[in-house]
Formats: structure tokens, C-alpha cells, sequence
């Protein structure tokens, strides 16, 4: 037998009403609902349509026309007659046979979809241009909806309307009683269906796919005041006006100039966090196109002087600026803004509002074009581009959040879902992205290849990174016999009701949210052609209290990770806490081998003594992103000048925010005009930095960190569009205080001396611990002087030391025979010579003289400490050393080791020689193998490892 697609029998009568307490959707309204085309039509095949059928042996089936055939729509004067269409790619994709565009759309549970066109005109008064309704029979297969539209005009923006069922329905069973205030008097069971969806059939929401979204053209500014109550109306309100993606166009063509990717090694990095908008919004970046990535590039040879490498963007995929608009409580004009920007719409776009294009009337291909121009740019000057994403959640939120995209797409489907439709917000933002479940993965690895292969970007580091290892849930649907009759039931007006039967369940196999071992889609990621030779950083913890830093999955090495114990081990022990700071931070500056060379998990290592264990150890130093500060919490400056959070300017009395800082303010809270605090502040500016540049792994540096950028102790800047994080032009320029130098002086030493680059875990002879005398570490509770040296068969080596004491220190230098030591960094001197290199502000003749007042020091093989300051000494041959220098022969020192054992300089020896093999063993006999650290107590790497208070004056 034959059967016509969608007939169905036996229906049964259902009263639908809402659930009480929430808002009636649209769709569940009757003298709403419009009556849209039958899925179960009967109705006779459309004229000129005919369908072919074919018998195999006893059974008859449909078969499936070309996609270029019409699919029964009539045209207009902005487009032809329809075609069927192709199910892939998904999104909107131009067809160059048959000059039209193919929009594609997965929904499994949409009862019928509608394709919405937009002139802009229109699109800014909240209105429909053009509506083509898809027909089921032909636009669908399987899950996926389809259309081709030949000779489109140009211009044209696009959305969708889905119909289907809303959690908010019910079932009475047994009655007649149609009205809600009825249902409330009868005792007859009520019963909650569609658990999970969230369809509103007059909603426009995006295609996840869209590749530019056009809306609000001017960052900050409200849209149309329109009558966002009204029926007529599209959009929510003047903050969150209706948007539209781009429809691509045969005229997308970019020339890259032969861009190809840097592939910059993992360790020779340094990484500049960077806000688009606030590198160049500033009045005294003087940009001819402030605020946006065309400005950026207008900047990029400040970046390339600096030194930096690499650009991690934070969030440029599409988001709403305005999502927290507020006045700000106790403020006359300063508004609320969602500036960092976690909170993604459209993850194909890169943020309008953020490019010169949108603001001057450009298409959403010329917001794409100004992207490119970026990265092209970003690429001639050697710097690699990385972006911050944000898969862990969208800006919906929980139930009571906005249906923008997803949520009216398929809500089972992209959110991590409870049995009866709830929540689970493992983001700390009110939704989970179902990151696991077989669809979603696909969208990432997807959305990750076309920034790569289309946009040309480098690398991503993946916000939360954590929830991507959780399970998913996952909506099990019987089989289509079992379901035969699970969605022909009508409800009292005649209409098809959108009843879906099922039940929510574990996807994976475990609880839903469960850490998986070996996460799919970070399986896909890894090993995907693409994907596997960019940077993968994961910031490896989530809102739940999983942290997985040190094991996260990492397949082999493809992923490096933020290192949260770095950051917080510098703070504690550059302040001169007690504890055991001085062993962590041997363990820091070493490229933490605890975390991610020794396979063995330390006590308290929850995820990597579990389901973790197979992913610790096994990776390099570079695989730890160093950083002291990011975009959340105290800026540089701000840690060495407020103990306490001051977030007021926020509007939540100082509420928000991370309130254990380990930040010392040098004596005085806040501003201050006293030479001994200032000066203090700024040693310990400079050891911070030290400390970030001169350790193992790869340095991330926050835009503004290297002038000394102040948001007056505010530790939770997200909301202000304002000079509170713009970066300040005049300040980094001017350089008052020197400070801006020496960092830049700091990065380009590291970018000179590969032994500050290893591409894997020392052994003792490459790497060697001294204390006051060389070879005579300490790692006590109360030690403050860590000191080390590093040696380079090319360069001679560097000699590094950090005295954390209230008290001046003097060190003993390690004796290597044919080399002297001569400073090149001292963070207790005043600029510029608190770091000696010739540029504009130092000449050579002031270098020599400088380091000839140290010769007194260091022709006794020894050097001297102010309190609270760190120093760098480089070893040079004696026939190179610099002018001024007393004698050679003056340079009488204390023999090498703590056993009298002379000490061989590597310099020129090749592996495995004698002299080589000697070197290894008598420092090794010396010094333990940094693969065994001192023993130290487990740091958190989401927040501070301590509670405790720091008083103004002297640190504990």
C-alpha cells in the first residue's frame, strides 16, 4: 500500500491551555495562531509537480525530486518561484547554477517553518518584508528544512518562524472544560506535554549558521522607539530590537594577498589579551575609526614594538552590547553594558557593532571584509589572531531569557535539559550549551572550521572549556510505529496539536552533566584536519566547581590551558606570604612539571585522580598559559595599590566580584601621593612582570598592563563602556614613570633568549635552583629569596633572582669559568636603569657606566637585593664584556657548588660530551630534579588559594 506522507488516523480530542503562572506563548493562543498549510494535507499534488514512484519487490516508495525542481511557493518581485532546495550545508549558501540561495535549518521537533525577509527599512520598524512558508512534504528531509530562492533581491536579510509545541501546554484529560480559570475548579488530571520546547510561532529567531547580523548599526546606541507590546511589531523592546543575518551574495570575493597561517610555535609565543572596542575607543588613541577592528589595525605597529606575538580577542562573535542596559543605580548618566561580551548570539558573525562598516551603512559583507582585513593585516606584522568563544552557554538564558535563536530552534536539542524541561546552568549564566549531544558538537567543530578556513584565525581559547566535557542530554523519540499516533491529536478548535511524545535522557550514558574521560566533541576538535594545527587553549574549570586544570583532555597535546595556579602562586609569593610560595613558585617559573609533566596527580587533584587520570602529565611547558592578570579581576597596577575590591561604580554596593584578591597595596589604600608607596608599587609592578616574562610556558599579557593601566580597585569592569577600561594612549606614551619601557625591554629579552623558550621540561643541569649562596635553594615557609639560572649554549646563560623579603638581600653568582656576570635587569633601580639596554632613553655610554658601578659587585661574584625586587644577570665572555668593567682577573668567586665542585659552562659543547655529561653531574649532584619539586599545598586555579585578609603596611 501506498501511503501519502502525513495522513494519519484516530485522532483523539485535547484541550490545550497554559501552565499557570507563565506567559501564554503566541503559539498557544487560538485567536493567534494562524492557520498555517497541513502537514497532513490530502489535498491533490499541485499541477506540473508530479511524483515518481518505484516498486521494490512488495513495497512502493516516493522518490525524492531534484532540488532544483519548484516546490509549489509562488514568487514576487523580489524573488522567483522557490525551489526545493538541498538539506546541506546548513545556513545560507548561493547556488551559482541556478543563482539562488539555499537556506538550510535543522529542527527535529518544528511542526512547520517559515522563511522571513527583510529590507532593512523594514527590519528597523519591526516588520516582515516577505514570508515563504515551507511545505513538508517537499522543503524537509529528515530533521533538516529546506529552500532555494533563485533571484533574490540584493540586501536582503533573513530569519525563521517555527511552529511547534511550548512546555507551558497541558493536557486534561477527560473533560470538556476549555478555559484556564475553569481547569482550576475540576479534579481531573492534568498532565504537562512538549516538556523541553519553547516554540513561538511569531517569533523571528536567527539561523545558527548566519554568517553576519544585521541590526543596530551603532555600538551603544537604542534602537527605534517602537511599540514593542503590539502584535504587529517584531522585536522585544528598543535594547533587543529584532536582527536579521546577512544573505550571502555572489560578490563575497576578499583578496587575502596570499595570507597564509604563521604557525608560530606554541612556546615562542606571547599572548595580548585585547578588547576591540577599548584598545582604540580612548579620544587620545586619535583612530580614524575608533572602537573597532579597522582601528585596531590603525594600532597594530604599536603591538608589533611591544613585542607581543599573538592577539587574543576577546569575544568578537556576535553579541548584544545592550543586554544589561540600565541606568546604574546612583549614577546620573552612566549605563549599564554587557562590554566583555560572553553572551553569544550568532557564533558565525563576527560583532557588527565592532567594525567601521555597520556604523557608516556597509552590508554584513562588509563587516565580514573588515574582519578579514584584520587578520591580514594582524599576519603581515607576525602576529597570529585568537579568539575567546564562548560555547558553554548563549545569551537566552533560563526560562525567563529571551528566544533569539536556539531555544525557538530546538531547545531539547542545544541546551542541557532535566527530565521535565528545566535548566542546567553549569555557566553561572543561566543555560548550559549541550555542547556533547551529536548535533551540537557538530555546530562547534563547524563554526571553529569557518573562523579558521574562512576568517584565517589562528587559534581559540574556549571560556569555561570544562562544560565541554560534560555529558549531554538528549530527547529519545519512539519508534515512528510507536509514534504513529503521538502527533495527530487535535485540540478543541480542529487544529493539529503539536504534542511530542518522549522522554528526556541521559545521552551519554551517565547523569547528565557528568565529566566524560574522553568528551566527544573535544575528541572531534582534536583530531579534526583543521582544527588540529591551531592553538587550542581551554580555560580548563566551570561554574560548578569541576576544574580539570593540569588533566584536561588534551589528545596528545593539542591543548595548552589557562594556568590558574600560576597566577595565583606570583601573587602570593611576590607579596611575601607566608606559606609555601617559594617551592610553587620554583614550580611556576619552571612551567609548572607538576601539572603537566608528572603523570602522578597531586592530593586534592579531584578530576585528575578520577575520571582525568589517563590526560595528566605527558605535555610541555608551553602548555601552560602563564598570566598574573586577565580581563576579570585587578589589573596589574591595581594588585600592588588595593587590598580590597572597590566596585562600587557597579551599582550592586561592592557586592559583585571576587573578594580574595591576594593584592597588597604597599601601605596605602588606593591613591596616594607618597614617594616610598609609589616607588614600592612600582618594584612590585615590575617583579609581577618579571616574573610572568621570565618564566616557562607562554606569557599572557592584559591590554594595559604594560603601562600600568588603573580601573581605580574595580575588579569586575564588565558592565562599562567607559575610560575605566578603555586603553589610555597618553599614558602608555608618555611613560612618566618608565614602567612602560621596562616591560617592553622585558618582552623582547624573552623573545632574544631561547632558554627562556624550552620546548620541553628541563633536567637539573639545564635548570638550576640557588638560594644566598648557588646551589643552595631553600624552600621553607619563610623563604624569600628564590633565585635560578638558565643556561644557552649560544647566549651564555641568565641568572634570575627574586627577593621577596622587607630586608635588602645579597646573593652569591654561580662561577662559570670564562664568563662574568653583567646586569641587564633590576627592578630596584630607578628608569631607565632599572633595565639596561640602548634605545632612545639610554645610551651605550650610560649602559657601560651602570654596569661599571655594579663591576664592584660582581667582580666579588656576588650582587646585591633591595627589599621587594627582582633582577636579571646575563653571563658573557670576558673579551665581550662592556667598557668600564673592572678587570678579569678581580673576578674572584666562591667555586660553584655547596661541595666545592667547580662548575663547566655548556657553552659550545655538544650533547653527550665529556665536559657535557660532567656539567649535568655536578649540578645535578646539587641540585634536585625540578621533575620533584618541593612539596606544596594545592592551589585553586578558579579563585584565590586563601581567605585571608591583607593589612595595609608590610604583608604577613
Amino acid at each position: 500500500m501506498l501511503l501519502q506522507a502525513g495522513v494519519i488516523s484516530g485522532f483523539c480530542h485535547l484541550h490545550v491551555v497554559p501552565v499557570k503562572g507563565t506567559r501564554r506563548p503566541h503559539s498557544a493562543c487560538p485567536h493567534r495562531r494562524q492557520v498555517a498549510r497541513s502537514q497532513a494535507s490530502s489535498a491533490p499534488p499541485i499541477q506540473g509537480r508530479p511524483s515518481a514512484r518505484v516498486a521494490f519487490k512488495n513495497r512502493t516508495v516516493h522518490v525524492d525530486r531534484s532540488a532544483s525542481e519548484p516546490s509549489g511557493q509562488p514568487g514576487c518581485e523580489a524573488y522567483a518561484d522557490p525551489l526545493k532546495g538541498h538539506a546541506a550545508p546548513l545556513g545560507a549558501t548561493y547556488l551559482p547554477e541556478e543563482a539562488a540561495v539555499n537556506f538550510a535549518l535543522y529542527s527535529s521537533s518544528a511542526a512547520g517553518v517559515k522563511l522571513c525577509l527583510f529590507k532593512e527599512a523594514d527590519l528597523q520598524s519591526g516588520r516582515l518584508s516577505y514570508e515563504v512558508e515551507l511545505d513538508s512534504a517537499y522543503n524537509r528531509t529528515g530533521d533538516v528544512w529546506h529552500i532555494a530562492v533563485p533571484q533574490l533581491e540584493a540586501n536582503l536579510l533573513y530569519g525563521f518562524k517555527l511552529q511547534g509545541g511550548h512546555e507551558s501546554e497541558q493536557v486534561i484529560d477527560h473533560c470538556t472544560i476549555d478555559t484556564y480559570d475553569s481547569m482550576q475548579s475540576t479534579e481531573d488530571a492534568v498532565t504537562v506535554i512538549n516538556p523541553g520546547l519553547r516554540f513561538n510561532s511569531e517569533a523571528v529567531v536567527l539561523d545558527p549558521y548566519a554568517r553576519s547580523i544585521v541590526g543596530r548599526r551603532q555600538y551603544g546606541q537604542l534602537a527605534q522607539d517602537l511599540d514593542y507590546t503590539s502584535d504587529s511589531v517584531l522585536g522585544l523592546a528598543s535594547t533587543w530590537p529584532q536582527t536579521a543575518a546577512m544573505v550571502p551574495s555572489p560578490d563575497d570575493w576578499f583578496d587575502w594577498e596570499g595570507d597564509r597561517p604563521l604557525n608560530i610555535p606554541l612556546e615562542e609565543l606571547v599572548i595580548y589579551e585585547l578588547h576591540v572596542r577599548g584598545f582604540t575607543q580612548h579620544t587620545s588613541a586619535h583612530a580614524n575609526a575608533p572602537g573597532t577592528y579597522l582601528g585596531l589595525v590603525e594600532k597594530l605597529d604599536y603591538l608589533q614594538t611591544l613585542g607581543v606575538n599573538a592577539i587574543e580577542l576577546l569575544p568578537v562573535q556576535e553579541f548584544n552590547e545592550l543586554e544589561y542596559y540600565q541606568l546604574i543605580p546612583g549614577t546620573d548618566d552612566s549605563y549599564r553594558f554587557n562590554y566583555w561580551g560572553y553572551s553569544t548570539i550568532g557564533y558565525f558573525a563576527p560583532m557588527a557593532r565592532y567594525s567601521q562598516a555597520a556604523h557608516s551603512g556597509g552590508s554584513g559583507q562588509d563587516v565580514v571584509k573588515e574582519f578579514k582585513t584584520m587578520v591580514k593585516e594582524c599576519h603581515k606584522r607576525g602576529m597570529e589572531v585568537l579568539m575567546d568563544v564562548v560555547f558553554n552557554h548563549t545569551a537566552e538564558g533560563n526560562e525567563r531569557g529571551p528566544t533569539l535563536s536556539f531555544r525557538g530552534l530546538d531547545n531539547r536539542v542545544y541546551y542541557m535539559l532535566a527530565p521535565e524541561g528545566q535548566y542546567y546552568n553549569y555557566s553561572g549564566c543561566g543555560n548550559t550549551f549541550n555542547c556533547n549531544h551529536p548535533v551540537v558538537r557538530k555546530f562547534i567543530v563547524d563554526c571553529l572550521r569557518y573562523w579558521v578556513i574562512e576568517m584565517h584565525v589562528d587559534g581559540f581559547r574556549f571560556d569555561l572549556a570544562s562544560i565541554l566535557t560534560r555529558a549531554h542530554s538528549q530527547w529519545h523519540k519512539p519508534s515512528k510505529m510507536q509514534n504513529s499516533n503521538g502527533s495527530g491529536h487535535t485540540n478543541g478548535s480542529g487544529m493539529q496539536s503539536t504534542q511530542d511524545t518522549g522522554i528526556m535522557v541521559e545521552g551519554a550514558g551517565v547523569p547528565t552533566g557528568t565529566p566524560l574521560t574522553d568528551p566527544p566533541v573535544i575528541e572531534m576538535i582534536s583530531e579534526d584536519p583543521v582544527l588540529r594545527s591551531c592553538k587550542l587553549i581551554a580555560e580548563a574549570w566551570d561554574c560548578d566547581g569541576l576544574n580539570q586544570v593540569g588533566a584536561f583532555p588534551h589528545y596528545g597535546g593539542q591543548w595548552a590551558e589557562w594556568n590558574g595556579h600560576f597566577r595565583d602562586t606570583v601573587r602570593q609569593f611576590i607579596k611575601g606570604t607566608d606559606g609555601p610560595w617559594a617551592a610553587a613558585f620554583a614550580q611556576a617559573m619552571s612551567g609548572s612539571p607538576a601539572l603537566y609533566s608528572q603523570t602522578e596527580p597531586a592530593e586534592g587533584e579531584w578530576w585528575a585522580s578520577n575520571g582525568g587520570r589517563k590526560w595528566k602529565g605527558g605535555r610541555a611547558p608551553a602548555h601552560s598559559v602563564n598570566f598574573v592578570t586577565a580581563h576579570d579581576g585587578f589589573s596589574l597596577a591595581d594588585l600592588t595599590a588595593y587590598n580590597e575590591k572597590h566596585n562600587e561604580a557597579n551599582g550592586e554596593d561592592n557586592r559583585d566580584g571576587e573578594s580574595h584578591n591576594l593584592s597588597w597595596n604597599c601601605g596605602e589604600e588606593g591613591e596616594t601621593m607618597s614617594p616610598a608607596v609609589l616607588r614600592l608599587r612600582g618594584r612590585q609592578m615590575r617583579n609581577m612582570a618579571a616574573a610572568l616574562l621570565l618564566s616557562h610556558g607562554v606569557p599572557m599579557v592584559q591590554m594595559g598592563d604594560e603601562y600600568g593601566h588603573t580601573k581605580g580597585g574595580n575588579n569586575n569592569t564588565y558592565c562599562h563602556d567607559s575610560p575605566l577600561n578603555w586603553f589610555n594612549w597618553d599614558q602608555a606614551q608618555h611613560d612618566e614613570t618608565g614602567y612602560a619601557r621596562f616591560f617592553r625591554c622585558l618582552v623582547n629579552l624573552r623573545k632574544q633568549r631561547p632558554e627562556l623558550r624550552r620546548r620541553s621540561f628541563m633536567d637539573g643541569g639545564a635548570m638550576t635552583w640557588h638560594g644566598h649562596m648557588p646551589h643552595q635553594a631553600e624552600w621553607t615557609e619563610e623563604t624569600r629569596l628564590v633565585a635560578f639560572s638558565v643556561s644557552s649554549p649560544s647566549q651564555g646563560g641568565l641568572y634570575c633572582a627574586f627577593n621577596t623579603s622587607h630586608k635588602p638581600q645579597t646573593v652569591t653568582l654561580p662561577h662559570w669559568p670564562g664568563l662574568v656576570w653583567q646586569p641587564v635587569m633590576d627592578s630596584g633601580k630607578a628608569a631607565p636603569y632599572d633595565f639596561l639596554h640602548v634605545d632612545e632613553d639610554l645610551s651605550q655610554e650610560q649602559l657601560d657606566s651602570a654596569r661599571a658601578q655594579m663591576g664592584m659587585w660582581t667582580s666579588e661574584g656576588c650582587y646585591p637585593l633591595l627589599p621587594y625586587s627582582s633582577i636579571v644577570l646575563e653571563a658573557m665572555p670576558e673579551q665581550h664584556s662592556n667598557r668600564g668593567k673592572p678587570p678579569a682577573a678581580a673576578q674572584s668567586r666562591v667555586a660553584g657548588s655547596a661541595q666545592g665542585q667547580e662548575q663547566v659552562h655548556p657553552q659550545g659543547m655538544s650533547r653527550g660530551s665529556p665536559a657535557a655529561n660532567s656539567l649535568h653531574r655536578a649540578v645535578s649532584s646539587s641540585q634536585p630534579d625540578i621533575s620533584t619539586p618541593p612539596p606544596q599545598r594545592h592551589l585553586d586555579p578558579a579563585g584565590p588559594a586563601t581567605n585571608e585578609q591583607i593589612p595595609a603596611g608590610q604583608p604577613s
